[in-house]
């Protein structure tokens, strides 16, 4: 690894030897997580490398660079190692207390919003929120709404109420630490949730940055991948309001056996929605709308 043409503590250097080391461990696109670190380590944008390869690194950010390089050769994910993810029009905070936030779950806001039109007083509940990401997408195109975030991990929760300050979502969201949505009282117009959805002997054989880095807890579905389902089918109907709608994010397949799940809880099926790979990652679940919320 020794056939980098700019000199030796160069911007260009540390690029070139940084994305031979990454391509070496199996990294897909090492070049440009080389330039995401360097420019993080650096506190400059990754244009600015691309314009002057011959700058000089400063040693401390050299040292820098060097720690989050050996993080990421560790197939540590790049947004625990940045500390941030996109997702949506928004740019949160991530950390190994929650799963960072997939452009797969996309589909769970988009069927959202289509299910649910913006008026004065929407109510919203993100079960096991995470980052927030859906929470606050959803706010972020409902400017009538209000919602509550529940994680089970108190750090989850800390995080995702961090996110809504930043993104000035902090006076219309809360968040609290809790298991399911059981000590909730409230009805909502709008029920999301990502559950954790991997069948358990699967988790093994993920990514080492899914299986090593992020939190279990978040994954782990049980033997079948539905044991979060079954409890959040068998909430809803006290959870939603009449007429209310839920959305939840499905593993790959599992479509038929949690539509099962809500409808054996007495809901009805709205529809599926795919994500950019054409996989149905959305479902719909539609409490019965009855007379006399008709007259509410």
């Amino acid at each position: 690894m020794s056939d980098c043409p700019d000199p030796a503590g160069t911007v260009g250097f540390f690029l070139c030897r940084a994305g031979q080391h990454l391509r070496a461990a199996a990294i897909e696109t090492p070049r440009m997580e080389a330039r995401l670190l360097l420019a993080e380590a650096l506190q400059r944008p990754v244009e600015d490398l691309l314009r002057d390869s011959r700058a000089t690194v400063p040693p401390e950010a050299a040292e820098r660079f060097g720690a989050m390089l050996r993080r990421r050769l560790a197939h540590e994910p790049m947004a625990y190692i940045l500390g941030q993810a996109g997702f949506w029009t928004l740019q949160l905070e991530v950390s190994p207390a929650t799963l960072i936030p997939r452009a797969d779950s996309e589909a769970i806001v988009e069927a959202a919003l289509a299910a649910v039109p913006d008026r004065a007083g929407l109510r919203v509940l993100d079960l096991g929120t995470g980052t927030g990401c859906l929470l606050l997408a959803v706010l972020a195109e409902r400017a009538g709404a209000f919602g509550i975030g529940l994680d089970l991990n108190p750090e989850a929760a800390a995080l995702a109420a961090r996110n809504a300050a930043a993104n000035g979502l902090a006076d219309r969201a809360a968040f609290l630490a809790g298991d399911w949505g059981a000590a909730l009282a409230g009805r909502f117009d709008l029920v999301l949730s990502n559950p954790p959805y991997i069948e358990s002997a699967d988790i093994p054989a993920l990514m080492p940055e899914v299986a090593g880095h992020e939190p279990g807890r978040a994954l782990d579905g049980g033997a079948d991948g539905l044991d979060a389902y079954r409890v959040i089918a068998a909430s809803l109907p006290r959870l939603l309001a009449p007429g209310g709608v839920a959305v939840l994010e499905l593993g790959e397949g599992q479509g038929p056996a949690v539509a099962a799940l809500a409808v054996a809880a007495g809901l009805a099926i709205g529809g599926l929605r795919d994500d950019l790979s054409g996989i149905a990652r959305a479902l719909v679940i539609k409490a019965p709308f009855t007379p006399e919320a008709g007259r509410g």
